[in-house]
């Protein structure tokens, strides 16, 4: 079992949302266990069809335990949504107003959607993920990652179930997050639309042209990508656009939480991945930046993070604006030899932020410096620019 880097709350109320298989019931229970704690696992069909037929239920099972727990778990809150307006209840009664509430859940739709409460600021929101590199350690194997992905139960697990695990995750999301809950009423165009979706993980995304190979409108598109923010399996990365003095793109990016699921949504499990590919560099940089996310969330860097395209066709992969510090520009390419025709993008972008520091991420063993006038573009090894941040 490997140690998770989040710092989960003592005291404060809080809602830990992550995809489904990353760990936050395991995290929770090893987390917060003893007799003064109780679990409410809302996945549990018994412990499901009470509190949604009833949630008021809740509320009097708190009052007549008359203090005797300190912590409340509500595992999977999105399938029972009502029971928010029960613990924002509790929260400011003498009943409850001891207890620390925590709840989980893998599908914000659903919250969204029912117009849940969301308890108004009394609850912090944090965010687990799948492992990261510091969390693996020792363990940590840059082609396992992204053949695989770094999900808790298939990286600990053998890399000959990897492969039948992945596709379960995936047909398990279609049947259990997609139809069960109701979240598209075309179940047939979402699933057509998912492996077009995965192929454009990093690329800018065009709607348009999405929805004419899947045969559905451009709104349905976007809602579909919607769908896939929501149950945590994606996430947006906007285009920078701080500048008026260049034509700069304006779609933005998409990119999957997971290189196996990736992988597995683009039915490429059994290909090679061999390190001269197309495909590992397109892996790699999805990687990257997914781990540069886990990482200013899990240490609250407060960094806001966007691309860089300009229309003439200059490209850096990831800006990252960080407070009380230049700006970051990293170029990411999985190749061991950097060289200055790589950083062309960077510099385009220095032209207009002057003072940002230019980094090209790769897999060099050594640090290299490249000039270009005044400018300076450092090439450092992915892991070395993941302590760097």
């Amino acid at each position: 079992m490997y140690s998770r880097y989040i710092d989960l709350p003592k005291r404060n109320s809080f809602f830990l949302f992550g995809p489904r298989l990353t760990g936050k019931s395991t995290l929770l229970r090893q987390t917060f266990a003893g007799e003064e704690v109780l679990f409410l696992d809302l996945l549990h069909p018994s412990v499901h069809q009470k509190y949604l037929a009833e949630p008021a239920a809740f509320l009097r099972e708190i009052e007549a335990a008359n203090g005797k727990y300190k912590r409340i778990v509500l595992d999977e809150i999105q399938r029972v949504p009502a029971l928010l307006d029960v613990v924002h209840h509790l929260m400011e009664s003498s009943a409850g107003r001891h207890l620390q509430f925590i709840m989980s859940g893998s599908n914000t739709r659903k919250l969204k959607r029912s117009k849940a409460n969301l308890l108004g600021g009394r609850a912090w929101s944090l965010e687990l993920f799948p492992l990261t590199r510091e969390e693996l350690g020792a363990d940590f194997v840059l082609e396992k990652a992204l053949a695989f992905g770094t999900l808790p139960r298939i990286y600990a697990g053998q890399e000959t179930e990897a492969e039948e695990n992945l596709r379960a995750y995936v047909e398990t999301y279609l049947t259990e997050e997609i139809k069960a809950e109701a979240l598209t009423r075309n179940l047939g165009a979402f699933i057509r639309f998912l492996p077009m979706a995965a192929a454009e993980s990093g690329h800018t995304i065009n709607a348009s042209n999405i929805g004419r190979e899947v045969g559905i409108s451009y709104k349905t598109v976007q809602e579909y990508f919607q769908i896939l923010e929501d149950t945590l399996l994606g996430f947006w990365l906007e285009p920078f656009a701080k500048t008026v003095r260049r034509r700069m793109a304006k779609q933005p990016k998409f990119y999957f939480f997971d290189m196996g699921v990736l992988r597995a949504l683009k039915k490429t499990l059994k290909v090679p991945l061999e390190r001269a590919s197309p495909e590992f560099g397109d892996l790699f940089e999805n990687f990257f930046i997914n781990e540069v996310r886990r990482l200013n969330s899990y240490h609250r860097l407060d960094m806001a993070f966007t691309f860089y395209r300009t229309d003439a066709g200059a490209e850096v992969d990831l800006i990252a604006q960080r407070p009380g510090k230049p700006w970051l520009a990293m170029e990411i390419k999985a190749t061991e030899r950097p060289s200055a025709s790589l950083c062309s993008g960077l510099l385009s972008f220095a032209d207009i932020m002057p003072k940002a520091e230019l980094l090209l991420v790769c897999r060099t063993g050594q640090p290299q410096l490249f000039r270009f006038g005044k400018r300076t573009v450092r090439a450092l090894s992915w892991l070395d620019c993941l302590n760097m941040l």
